[in-house]
């Protein structure tokens, strides 16, 4: 991408953002709270890039939003943004920002990961925003380790770096955790998608002939309208009163086109108590009226309909979210 480009040709490469790149970064950690150095920046910081460092950010109020490596993420607290080395990014905050930041070695923790779990470099080398759920969060608390981490690099005792460094490697046991916690529950969700259109498909089936309002469908299946509505956006494109309207047509199709029935009759078979106003409910969904409908499937020249509503008693396409 152009504007990618553009960036990288012109960031600046920082040990902490301001600070000039050297040495004396490769053998420690580094903590501050986000305001103390994004305020001095106007809580704007420009695209840069750290070239040996990685930097967590534990967002705890407010938020704003990031660039990195040519993505750009909404903020919003409670979140965490890993930053590895040698990603050009940028932040913008609102004033309202507060949180943790940790600085250190990537190269030394990768290190360590590799010795002691060699699952955690993905997470270490992976750029990412992760939300969080403080109602779903295990372990130690990501507040308590932060401040662990702050408490050590401030120390300036023997071995503070390796001390800062396991304790930055826990971070990420618990990081890598919460990133497999949250594949699960999509996955999960996606599960319980699948399960909730085919049981939708099935009371479709069932009471094609009745006209029910949304509303009992939803009771039902234990969902709210508003969650129904939704299903069916997902999986057929349509609201939750459209998708029934379609299988109503479906079912009035095959009546027409198939069955020894008068209109009148199909009417009533379909929970319609006015042959007239299913007329005009046919006619809008498909353009025809049902007697043409009729004399055209018998002719079998049935014009292609453009502008009828998804039927849901065909699948829908792979892209539809099932």
């Amino acid at each position: 991408m152009t504007n990618d480009l553009q960036r990288r040709r012109t960031v600046l490469h920082f040990a902490l953002y301001g600070a000039e790149a050297d040495q004396s970064w490769l053998d420690m950690v580094h903590y501050e709270r986000i305001p103390l150095r994004a305020g001095r920046f106007d809580f704007d910081i420009k695209p840069h890039v750290h070239d040996a460092l990685i930097q967590v950010l534990y967002v705890t109020a407010g938020g704003g939003e990031t660039f990195i490596d040519g993505k750009t993420w909404k903020v919003e607290a409670p979140c965490l943004i890993v930053v590895p080395a040698r990603s050009v990014h940028g932040f913008h905050f609102r004033s309202d920002i507060d949180g943790h930041v940790i600085t250190a070695a990537q190269s030394a923790l990768e290190s360590l990961a590799m010795a002691a779990a060699p699952e955690l470099l993905e997470f270490i080398r992976t750029p990412t925003v992760l939300s969080i759920d403080p109602d779903v969060e295990r372990g130690t608390p990501l507040d308590t380790l932060f401040e662990s981490i702050g408490r050590e690099a401030e120390s300036h005792e023997r071995w503070q770096f390796t001390a800062g460094a396991a304790l930055t490697i826990a971070l990420f046991v618990k990081i890598g955790r919460l990133s497999e916690s949250t594949r699960l529950s999509a996955s999960s969700e996606q599960r319980t998608m699948a399960v909730r259109i085919e049981r939708f498909r099935a009371l479709l089936d069932r009471h094609c002939r009745e006209r029910r309002p949304v509303a009992s469908y939803a009771d039902e299946m234990g969902v709210s309208t508003g969650q129904l509505s939704r299903i069916c956006r997902a999986a057929f494109g349509v609201s939750a009163i459209e998708a029934i309207d379609a299988r109503s047509i479906h079912e009035a199709k095959r009546l027409l086109g198939y069955s020894t029935l008068s209109v009148k009759q199909i009417a009533s078979e379909l929970g319609f108590q006015d042959e007239a106003y299913f007329g005009r409910f046919f006619r809008k969904q498909t353009g025809l009226p049902p007697t043409e409908y009729r004399a055209a499937a018998h002719d079998r020249s049935l014009p292609s309909e453009k502008g009828e509503r998804a039927d849901p008693a065909s699948p829908p396409s792979s892209g539809s979210g099932r």
